[in-house]
């Protein structure tokens, strides 16, 4: 009980862009916290798992057993706050790229599984199919950045991180929370993102990683798909 009442003592005090969404699982309840962007926290089983802590406030959240980075773009991976939620025993995993710049990362490669206490993390592939800078190159080559799918409770969890619509994307299966980012020139359209959510039909589906996309677009393109489509605000506006 006092460690419950610590955390929302705590969570009273952090800005927060959106309310905490609850899951049920047959482990227990699972909470994800959107922060900012592509940032968020998951809280389950008395464990704090961290995903991209890069934008936002951090003041007053509760320090990391866990954190995941999926790029190493200052909108995924922030040095300092990791440092900040740092303490003794927090394990951090990320791809190679992100290894060589954030101290004590163990690294997870494409298709590979690690288990994180209570949480079973894959890694799956982000990259860009076409979007780049500048002709021949891309803004994410494939290899350097993943997303994770976070399995707790028989529940499976997939956050994007930056990508288009890929393949790997399209043929994932069993997933029942999805979290799809969407924005130009990085990433990709909300039609896009809608057609590649489609393809793998998780039950349920929040944009996030949008600024600057019409979310209501992307919840048109999937009416009457029978996914249920969430709206969250995670910019604070």
């Amino acid at each position: 009980m006092k460690s419950s009442v610590l955390v929302l003592t705590l969570l009273a005090g952090a800005a927060l862009a959106a309310p905490p969404q609850e899951f049920s699982t047959s482990a227990g309840t699972l909470k994800i916290t959107p922060i900012q962007h592509a940032s968020l926290m998951i809280q389950a089983g008395g464990k704090v798992l961290y995903i991209d802590p890069a934008q936002g406030s951090f003041d007053g959240m509760p320090q990391a057993d866990y954190i995941l980075i999926t790029d190493i773009h200052g909108d995924h991976m922030a040095p300092e706050i990791v440092s900040k939620l740092k303490k003794a025993g927090t394990e951090i995993v990320a791809p190679q790229a992100v290894s060589e710049k954030v101290s004590g990362t163990s690294v997870i490669a494409y298709g590979q599984t690690k288990k994180l206490g209570p949480f079973s993390v894959e890694s799956v592939p982000a990259y860009n199919l076409t979007r780049g800078p500048a002709a021949g190159k891309l803004f994410h080559d494939k290899g350097r950045g993943c997303g994770y799918i976070v399995t707790y409770g028989g529940k499976r969890f997939y956050f994007s991180g930056d990508t288009e619509a890929t393949p790997e994307m399209k043929a994932l299966k069993n997933i029942d929370v999805a979290f799809v980012c969407m924005n130009l020139p990085y990433t990709m359209t909300p039609e896009e993102a809608a057609d590649a959510v489609r393809a793998f039909h998780p039950k349920v589906v929040y944009p996030y990683h949008y600024k600057g996309s019409d979310t209501a677009a992307f919840k048109k393109a999937l009416d009457g798909t029978g996914i249920d489509v969430r709206l969250i605000d995670w910019y604070g506006s």
